[in-house]
């Protein structure tokens, strides 16, 4: 009766297994299928001709078609090059700010598990008082003290999105503090800052990159926000918030392909890195990966 119990259990135990194995490729296939979106849509903006901004009178309000899969704006301008023209510089933007503020929430948060009681309050004083006050106002303030352009909102994206990461590294740092090869580095005379950064450093990558990918859509979302109402990018280049903004007076005449199809490249672009940051998450959760 054992063994027909042990033979029975097998394909119960392989069938347990499989959904385990297919929600792993899942999350791969859907992590490849995001980053293939986001390079192509970047690369195809990067390619993209600029003789299609130009002022054409002739081709002005035209609506989508073969020739124009956008439509035209009201100077004539190619709708579809300005739209992936203005993801690939958003993407750009959100790169910068994003690596920016995951700096600044690494630093922060070895600095509160690692330098004492002290530092580890005014830290958490700091992270509690940046996540008490809205992103978008705290942003909008440092864009416009900074002068607003890529500079302000870089500034305003590093400075302001960085709270949440920071909490997190600061508890896996604390986690990491009592492990015993940190015990062993103290124990041999390294200073806590190098302790910090060539022992618990490297364990915290997995969750940098995580965290620099989920950044990602609050980044290039306050970034089209803070353009859309002026104090973002320069007017002359081709952003989605700009772009977003300028179809506003023209959306009640019917022109609604030049609101439509950037706002609608903008959500599909900012779904894809959250997708891309949340498979990967999953691939490397170590209770994951012994399941």
């Amino acid at each position: 009766m054992n063994k027909l119990r042990t033979i029975d259990d097998i394909p119960r135990a392989r069938r347990r297994s499989q959904p385990r194995l297919g929600r792993r490729h899942r999350a791969l296939l859907a992590a490849t299928g995001a980053a293939a979106l986001i390079l192509g849509s970047w690369l195809i903006g990067l390619l993209l001709s600029p003789d299609n901004l130009s002022t054409r009178l002739e081709w002005r309000n035209l609506p989508p078609s073969l020739q124009h899969p956008f439509g035209t704006d009201w100077l004539g301008r190619d709708m579809f090059t300005r739209t992936f023209k203005g993801l690939a510089l958003s993407v750009q933007v959100g790169l910068l700010a994003a690596a920016c503020s995951t700096v600044i929430a690494t630093a922060l948060g070895l600095i509160a598990a690692t330098m004492g009681r002290a530092a580890d309050r005014i830290v958490a004083w700091l992270i509690d008082l940046f996540l008490s006050v809205p992103h978008l106002v705290t942003l909008i303030l440092i864009a416009f003290v900074f002068g607003g352009g890529m500079r302000g909102i870089v500034i305003g994206v590093a400075l302001t999105h960085w709270p949440s990461l920071a909490r997190v590294i600061r508890a896996e740092v604390l986690q990491l503090r009592s492990a015993e090869f940190v015990q062993i580095s103290r124990r041999l005379g390294q200073s806590r800052w190098q302790v910090a950064v060539r022992h618990m450093l490297p364990h915290l990558l997995p969750q940098l990159l995580v965290g620099l990918l989920l950044l990602f859509p609050h980044a290039i979302l306050h970034e089209a926000a803070v353009t859309f109402i002026g104090l973002g990018l320069s007017p002359h280049q081709p952003a989605i918030g700009i772009i977003l903004s300028e179809s506003m007076r023209y959306l009640s005449t019917g022109m609604w392909w030049l609101a439509v199809f950037p706002g609608l490249s903008l959500l599909i672009v900012v779904r894809a890195f959250d997708r891309a940051g949340e498979s990967l998450r999953l691939l490397l959760d170590p209770r994951d990966l012994q399941n």
